[in-house]
């Protein structure tokens, strides 16, 4: 008899997916290290024992935000490159995501960059995590330019990461409409250089 690798998979327990989404909800809106353990059993309503049976610590479940915030960028380009094959429009509907997301209520920036600044320490696990997301997030990027034509597609992910961290910065402790225009134009720029 053979069992297929599918079956073998098992979803998340619940009470893993609660701590989870709690932790997510409450790391982006308050700050990793000003929410304790206690906080979060309390908010995804799970015991002491169920939080530490699925997290033997708080950093293994901060590197499960980090990683669970990176499947989602990463959902969220599969999602685009399946809607568009042109990927002009897909730079184009990345900042118009950042700027969609910068006017939301609640909006606290990078949650990548924000994790970062909390662990000064660049070999600690959670900013291992945060850099492996940004690595694999520059060199899609520039696939996208490259596919777009652009010279010096290096560069080009480069100057639009930049501005995206600008905009999300921007965005979060001044202006995000100033901030998303100003994105928007530093796109317009390197798209001109194509």
């Amino acid at each position: 008899m053979v069992v297929s690798a599918r079956a073998t998979i098992r979803p998340p327990a619940p009470s893993k997916i609660k701590i989870l989404a709690t932790a997510d909800e409450l790391f982006y809106q308050e700050g990793i290290h000003t929410v304790g353990v206690d906080r979060i059993i309390a908010g995804a309503r799970v015991t002491k024992a169920t939080f530490y049976k699925h997290f033997r610590s708080k950093d293994l479940l901060i590197i499960a935000y980090v990683e669970g915030r990176d499947r989602q960028a990463r959902d969220w380009f599969a999602e685009q490159e399946r809607e568009a094959d042109d990927p002009k429009a897909i730079v184009r509907a990345l900042v118009d995501s950042v700027n969609a997301d910068a006017v939301q209520p609640g909006f606290r920036g990078d949650p990548f960059i924000n994790a970062a600044a909390q662990f000064a320490d660049e070999n600690h696990p959670v900013r291992v995590a945060v850099t492996a997301h940004r690595d694999w997030y520059a060199k899609h990027m520039e696939e996208l330019f490259r596919r777009i034509g652009h010279p010096r597609p290096g560069d080009a992910a480069d100057d639009l990461i930049l501005a995206r961290d600008g905009a999300l910065a921007g965005g979060y402790v001044g202006d995000p409409i100033a901030a998303g225009a100003a994105l928007r134009r530093a796109l317009d720029r390197i798209l001109a250089e194509s």
